[in-house]
């Protein structure tokens, strides 16, 4: 059974949320901090998830906090380590290709915030620079999609 290092900057709310799948799945974890992402098995150190709670967080991510996020990712790339992105979007985002059409509900207080095509070309870009995946689910299949993504690191869906 696979045991999941879980960073301990991960927000308390979520975590208690995402902890609880865990038990229930009858997963094995511990909290510390991780060089990069938020969740990585002890059996593959060079997969990691880092969870999103939404497409606007992820938005956040690549526009006022760019360099940071960037950052993140190069750490990653120049150590060998796969970063996937967990997305809790829900709903019609179940793949890249999804966030195409997606509505931002910013765009109604400001018209110059991102759009869903644009979104779309900056984690086209990112995927193919820094070699990140990005995947979605609802919050409910979050502890479960990281237990498959840690164990099956060449999932890819």
């Amino acid at each position: 059974m696979i045991t999941i290092q879980c960073d301990t900057r991960e927000h308390r709310s979520e975590w208690e949320r995402i902890s609880g799948q865990l038990d229930s799945l009858g997963v094995k974890y511990f909290r510390s901090k991780l060089y990069v992402g938020d969740y990585q098995s002890l059996d593959n150190p060079r997969m990691v998830v880092d969870r999103k709670k939404d497409l606007q967080e992820l938005c956040g991510n690549v526009c006022q906090q760019h360099e940071r996020f960037r950052a993140e990712l190069v750490r990653a790339q120049e150590a060998g380590i796969q970063i996937v992105i967990l997305c809790e979007h829900g709903g019609s985002i179940k793949a890249l290709e999804d966030i195409y059409f997606w509505e931002n509900p910013r765009r109604r207080e400001s018209p110059k915030a991102m759009n869903g095509w644009q979104l779309f070309k900056v984690l086209n870009t990112m995927k193919s620079k820094y070699g990140v995946r990005f995947e979605f689910c609802d919050k409910r299949q979050t502890g479960r999609r990281i237990v498959e993504i840690l164990t099956d690191g060449n999932d890819g869906r």
